[in-house]
């Protein structure tokens, strides 16, 4: 260490700057000092060799977390750029002792308020490198730490690199007299615990040890203070019992867009820069010009020469040493997008920012789930990555139900790994397509999920069978049978089951009733499906199916409100839904519900949104003839009948996305009755009405209400009445179904609707 300098090497940095990374190292080389501190959790101590691991591949993060509450955490992250991960990489290479000397996590954990209502009321929360930026006359705090730091090409010789540091304490150490804290408080307990650890290294080591901590603390740290006045700043700190280990953490849980309050805006662009040791802008637009033609852009190399002079002549122009991201970017707009921010807005989040994962090595701690469940992604080839990614399963194949099972348990533990989405090539039930994207914030969910259990099956069934015997309703006891199901489970189903035969046996509302019947009705198809043996599950749900047929016709008759009659409709929907899929069972259950929809569709005391809606299931399934349905429709839009009722059956009749539309355009008596119904709407009524029909027919396809509306143009109504006296079809339509033409297509319809085996898809 140089001769000159009186006390301790302090290397003031930003976190996560290559420019403040390579001058680190320089410092390091030049100074040989006999130790390093390092800003972080002494916690963590114990877990510094690993960084020397070949396994453990930045960006990775320390994580803390209380021991008794894993969901109480803190993140300590680092990429191959940060200052800190090169001062640790430099002392374990040089042999030399490192630590970590902040304020250790378990007070920081405790802390019962976060560092924002530590602050003076009116206490300004200082940017020191804006202040900085703006003395220096920039307007972009970035732009001027690029320029002053990150585009210092190499960190130059040691002394330099030493001086840069100097000049930078000094700095800080100004705005620290101007500003004091700048409404951090919090950070005056930890720069005293700071100078804690610097006393003991001094015992140690003499002056002959480093410190790299944030720029910001630097004059903190020189300050001459007492060792009882940081005691008393220290003294009654609750505290927690917490447990460390390394995560994988990615560049974009790096950038200050997602949270992070020390992030940065571009980490993608800053990885590049300290990787690379010559032509930085060339190489970057490079590999620009790689992404654009994944995403078959026409870019040649010819777009790069010339993005690479365009963006040197506009530093040029702004007095700067090198192109910064501005002006990189500006060229490819201009160049290689068309000045379109569509594809930059792709580069700027592939590249700028970016999805890189890290990694960490199987020796680093964790708790026995997570190595289970790194044992299932390894067998299972289930790679956890950062960015978005489809996967389609094919449930007939044994490593896809698998795959289906894990995922499915982990989102029962509530880690998120996977998220169900509509697949864009199949509706079959043997098919399942899943988002996957992992996110560092899951391996604290994973430790929070480790108290039920050390394998993922072991800690999903601990979880169903807690979830069965603390839920409040029964549809979410219901839900629970179903996601069991669907993710192997069977060992939780008897407490499930008889947690729904008990709430099931004491519920009497039918809305809830009708509402958990739709899961059991899955459940048991998926049984079907997947191979699950589910016939557990088919006396509740013929139970909840015969209770709800004898108690749902009362209730509707119960003089409902709008919203209360609209959602009792849903229900009716769902019931219907699930009755289809429980038909099978051979007990009748099929024309019994179809008893009840008559009732409903019949009963004028029922709301018309119910009524509507049980002609038109009862329609569709060949229950009611069309003449009779014209009848029901007629009485519903009588003259007697309220306006408001009268839509409201429309709107259950022909609303939502039951192809309501389509069923006006192909009858023309039912749509000559709701014509002749509207024309006739007195004009205070209509006003009121209109809102309903508006949301009615504002649900069709642009091509339906189109069709509809040149009918009524031509006339439906009396196209209609026509039609009822003199026996005709109305015009473009025959009187009667010709089935002989119908059957012509029955064959191919069965083609698209089956899957690959032959068993149709639902």
């Amino acid at each position: 260490m140089s001769t000159a300098r009186q006390g301790p090497l302090l290397l003031g940095v930003r976190h996560h700057g290559p420019g403040s990374a390579r001058a680190v190292r320089s410092a390091l080389e030049a100074a040989r000092p006999a130790a390093v501190l390092i800003e972080g959790p002494p916690e963590g101590d114990a877990l510094l060799a690993l960084a020397a691991d070949p396994g453990m591949r930045p960006p990775v993060a320390l994580l803390a977390h209380a021991a008794d509450d894993p969901g109480r955490a803190a993140f300590w992250p680092l990429a191959d750029f940060s200052p800190e991960w090169v001062a640790i990489r430099w002392a374990q290479e040089s042999g030399v002792p490192v630590r970590f000397m902040d304020l250790p996590a378990a007070h920081a954990l405790a802390a019962a308020e976060p560092d924002a209502d530590h602050a003076e009321p009116d206490a300004v929360r200082l940017d020191p490198l804006a202040v900085l930026a703006e003395t220096a006359g920039y307007d972009d705090a970035e732009r001027w730490w690029e320029d002053v730091v990150e585009h210092r090409g190499s960190a130059g010789a040691g002394e330099e690199a030493l001086g840069a540091f100097e000049a930078l304490g000094e700095a800080m150490g100004a705005l620290r007299e101007a500003y004091g804290d700048g409404g951090h408080r919090r950070d005056l307990v930890r720069e005293a615990y700071m100078r804690q650890r610097m006393r003991a290294a001094r015992r140690e080591f003499g002056d002959g040890y480093a410190v790299v901590c944030g720029a910001w603390h630097v004059p903190a740290l020189r300050a001459k203070t007492t060792v009882a006045a940081d005691k008393a700043l220290l003294s009654g700190l609750p505290k927690v019992k917490v447990e460390t280990t390394w995560v994988p953490w990615t560049h974009r849980r790096l950038a200050r867009a997602g949270g992070y309050g020390a992030g940065i805006t571009s980490p993608g662009w800053y990885a590049h820069l300290f990787s690379v040791r010559d032509r930085p802008i060339e190489r970057w637009l490079t590999k620009v010009a790689g992404l654009l033609r994944e995403e078959d852009r026409q870019v040649s190399s010819a777009h790069v020469i010339e993005a690479v002079r365009l963006a040197g002549a506009l530093a040029a122009m702004r007095g700067r040493p090198l192109p910064g991201l501005t002006e990189t970017l500006e060229a490819v707009r201009a160049v290689m997008c068309d000045g379109s921010d569509v594809p930059l807005a792709l580069i700027g989040d592939r590249l700028v920012v970016g999805d890189v994962l890290g990694e960490v090595p199987d020796a680093a701690p964790v708790v026995p789930l997570q190595r289970d469940l790194t044992r299932r992604q390894r067998s299972l080839r289930l790679k956890a990555e950062a960015r978005d990614r489809e996967l389609e399963l094919d449930l007939r194949k044994d490593t896809d139900a698998a795959k289906s099972r894990l995922l499915h348990r982990l989102r029962l533990l509530g880690i998120d790994w996977g998220t169900p989405t509509a697949s864009r090539s199949s509706t079959g039930t043997f098919r399942e397509t899943w988002r996957l994207r992992w996110e560092p914030e899951l391996s604290v969910r994973v430790a929070e999920a480790g108290i039920w259990g050390t394998t993922v099956r072991a800690a999903a069934t601990a979880k169903a069978e807690a979830d069965a015997a603390g839920a409040g309703e029964l549809a979410e006891i219901t839900a629970l049978a179903e996601r069991c199901l669907l993710a192997g489970l069977a060992g939780a189903l008897p407490a499930v089951l008889r947690a729904l035969a008990d709430r099931a046996a004491l519920d009497t509302d039918v809305a809830r009733l009708a509402k958990a019947l739709p899961a059991l009705a899955r459940s048991l198809r998926y049984g079907d499906v997947r191979g699950t043996d589910a016939t557990a599950l088919g006396a509740v749900a013929a139970g909840l199916a015969e209770r709800i047929c004898v108690a749902l016709p009362p209730a509707c008759a119960a003089g409902l409100d709008a919203d209360a009659a609209a959602e009792l409709r849903d229900h009716v929907d769902g019931v219907h839904a699930a009755v289809g899929l429980l038909a099978d069972t051979g007990d009748g259950l099929r024309e019994r519900w179809s008893a009840v929809l008559r009732t409903l569709a019949e009963r004028d005391t029922v709301p018309g949104v119910i009524r509507g809606r049980a002609a038109r299931l009862l329609l569709d399934d060949g229950r009611l003839e069309a003449g009779e349905t014209a009848r029901l429709m007629g009485l519903a839009l009588s003259p007697a009948a309220s306006p408001a009722d009268a839509a409201g059956w429309i709107e259950g009749f022909a609303g939502g996305s039951s192809g309501g539309g389509t069923l006006l355009v192909h009858d023309d008596r039912l749509l000559g009755l709701i014509d002749s119904w509207l024309v006739g709407v007195p004009e205070r009524a209509f006003t009121d009405v209109l809102p309903l029909l508006r949301r009615t027919f504002g649900a069709y396809e642009p091509g339906v209400r189109r069709t509809l509306g040149e009918l009524v143009r031509r006339g439906p109504a009396s196209s209609a009445r026509a039609a009822r006296s003199t026996g005709d079809a109305p015009e473009g339509f025959a009187p009667d179904l010709d089935r002989e033409r119908a059957d012509a297509v029955t064959e191919l319809v069965r083609m698209l609707l089956a899957s690959p085996d032959g068993v149709a898809a639902v």
